[in-house]
């Protein structure tokens, strides 16, 4: 940022990310309502890192807020419409609102089109696969013949998976361990894969668990619950993106809409 002539440097703005909302029912003073909320971990977590968080809400046109902002969360959430995929509903599944699906499937693709960093945790990652035409198992215990990917407990358990990742891949650099492991709650996961899409992490069951968009600076989706833990590192690396994006502006051949 430009300084002024003969006066002290303007101090740089922190790079802000979009988080796209959840909408929920609560009871608050007696009331009940339905707000729109994020999750506090994903606020704290790219704050620490340096970033400015904002909540993006579920309204049409809300994609041409893209030039605002630096980068782009799609948290977890519930089930996307088979029918943006050619599916019939399984049973179980839990879909929101066709319109609520396109609102954010316009949303991702609009920064994804900028050029801005995009992480996309459970549900976000599942949305990024559908956008590029791929397809999701509605059921995973059909296809792996387990619950371990969301426990079937009375109170809200994460499963645990050891993880392997693609050498070289992004998220391997972010997981550099000998022995990643995810911490998930989910009974989707990505079938058929999308267009430029490549799949960087496997459980050992072989359920998808990270995808990464080809050709793009920072476009990430994990299948695991970041934010559920106290692990922070896929959060400040994608802050890093999106820092370094504000710094040095989109890349070559990306436009801003």
């Amino acid at each position: 940022m430009n300084s002024t002539r003969n006066g002290p440097a303007e101090t740089p703005r922190r790079p802000v990310i979009g988080i796209v909302a959840r909408t929920s029912p609560v009871t608050l003073h007696g009331s009940d309502l339905v707000v729109s909320l994020a999750l506090q971990a994903h606020v704290a977590y790219l704050a620490e890192a340096g970033c400015a968080p904002v909540l993006l809400p579920q309204l049409p046109g809300v994609e041409r807020l893209v030039d605002r902002v630096d980068g782009l969360l799609v948290p977890g959430g519930p089930d996307i419409d088979p029918a943006l995929y050619g599916e019939a509903a399984h049973p179980v599944t839990r879909a929101m609102t066709p319109d609520a699906d396109r609102v954010e499937l316009a949303l991702l693709s609009a920064a994804l089109d900028a050029g801005l960093p995009v992480l996309g945790i459970c549900r976000g990652m599942q949305l990024l696969n559908v956008l590029h035409g791929g397809s999701l198992h509605q059921h995973l215990p059909d296809v792996t013949g387990h619950d371990g990917h969301r426990p079937g407990t009375p109170s809200f358990t994460l499963g645990r998976h050891p993880l392997r990742l693609m050498a070289g891949s992004r998220i391997a650099g972010v997981l550099d361990e000998d022995a990643p492991e995810s911490a998930c709650h989910h009974h989707q996961a990505v079938g058929r894969l999308g267009d430029g899409l490549t799949v960087t992490a496997w459980a050992a069951d072989g359920t998808v668990e990270a995808v990464e968009l080809t050709h793009h600076p920072f476009a990430v989706g994990v299948q695991w619950e970041a934010g559920y833990t106290a692990d922070r590192r896929l959060h400040h690396a994608f802050a890093e993106a999106a820092g370094a994006a504000q710094k040095f502006g989109v890349p070559s051949g990306i436009s801003r809409t």
